[in-house]
Formats: structure tokens, C-alpha cells, sequence
């Protein structure tokens, strides 16, 4: 899970703003944890590792450098990941979607794409995306190395599957999977449990 960002447009630590009596970044946590065995959660180089759920199998991972973008993020996250897959996913999204995931999933295995991502209205949304760990990590550090910093560009670079809007939505017809947390905002329009 990506939570190095800065909030800017927050203007405060948006990961700590509490939904439904929990910090946001908890949300994201215990949806992965539905179906992963652990989650990686990463921080930037300076910030101090935020309060986890009671019992939650979770490990830190830290960008190398602060503001290098979400791919380096990456980068931090698949080197400590011990699964063949991994769902990336951001810290601002409090509803994720098992259901959908586990499809995301299950369409990575069926085809052999290194990453799966999901359709919005016409357009490819670079999260929730899935990655084939080893041969991510792998099209992540050339990226880098040519100094690409964008989930897109690796997106790009390797197979991607997109799975058909009409596919996911029937399985979370609320769209929930999509929410995130931008702005202050965004908070009021959460969906709430």
C-alpha cells in the first residue's frame, strides 16, 4: 500500500483523518487483509510509522528518497513482498473492494499479464492495480533508472490487463473501489459503513 505522500492537497496528514472512529489509512488496511496475509505499507524516508489496527500483520516499507513519486514507492513495496502478486493499492482508498480485487487477481492468473488494472468511463485507472511481483520489480528499477516516476509508465512497460468496467461493477455497484481521498471534502463524501 502506497502512504508516502505528502497531502498537500489535504493540507494536513490526510492518512490520519478519522472515518467512521478510524484513522483513513486503517480502512485500506483491513480491506487488503480480507485477502492477503500481510500487507506492505509504505512511508516515506522522514515519516514516523503510523498506528496500525490491533493484530493487523503489517510491515513497513520506506521510499528510499521523499518525492520521488509512486513508482519508487513501488520499488520500496516489491522488494520486501514475499507473494507472487501483490495488490497496490493507495492509503486514501477507505472502501476497496475484496470482491473486485480478488477478480483482479484472478484475471492476472488466468492470463499471465504482469499487472491488471481496472476500466473507469472509457479511461484505465492506475489503482487498485495487481502486479506480478518479480517481473514488476524488475520493469519498476529500469523505469526508474531512465528516470520515469509514474504507475503509468510502468503500466506501459509491461503486459497490462484491464478488466471491463461492466465486469467489476457487477461486482461493486456502488463504484467504491474507486474512492479516494484527495481534499478535506472528500472526507464528507466517504462512504460510511
Amino acid at each position: 500500500m502506497l502512504a508516502g505522500g505528502r497531502s498537500r492537497r489535504f493540507g494536513r496528514d490526510k492518512l490520519a483523518e478519522e472515518i467512521d472512529g478510524r484513522p483513513l489509512l486503517h480502512h485500506p488496511v483491513l480491506r487488503l487483509l480480507d485477502i492477503c496475509d500481510r500487507v506492505v505499507v509504505v512511508i516515506g524516508p522522514q515519516i514516523e510509522e503510523p498506528s496500525m489496527p490491533a493484530g493487523a500483520s503489517v510491515t513497513f516499507a520506506r521510499d528510499s528518497t521523499a518525492d520521488e513519486g509512486p513508482l519508487r514507492g513501488l520499488a520500496a513495496g516489491l522488494e520486501i513482498a514475499d507473494a507472487t502478486w501483490a495488490i497496490v493499492a493507495g492509503g486514501d482508498m477507505p472502501d476497496l473492494q475484496p470482491p473486485v480485487l480478488r477478480e483482479m487477481l484472478r484475471a492476472g492468473r488466468e492470463t499471465g499479464a504482469v499487472a491488471v488494472i481496472l476500466s473507469d468511463g472509457g479511461d484505465a485507472r492506475p489503482l487498485p492495480c495487481v502486479v506480478r511481483t518479480e517481473p514488476a520489480a524488475d520493469a519498476v528499477a529500469v523505469l526508474l533508472g531512465s528516470g520515469r516516476r509514474r504507475l503509468r509508465d510502468l503500466l506501459s512497460a509491461v503486459r497490462t490487463v484491464v478488466v471491463d468496467e461492466p465486469s467489476w461493477a457487477a461486482l461493486d455497484p456502488g463504484r467504491r473501489t474507486l474512492v479516494d481521498i484527495d481534499e478535506p471534502a472528500d472526507v464528507e463524501r466517504a462512504p460510511r459503513r
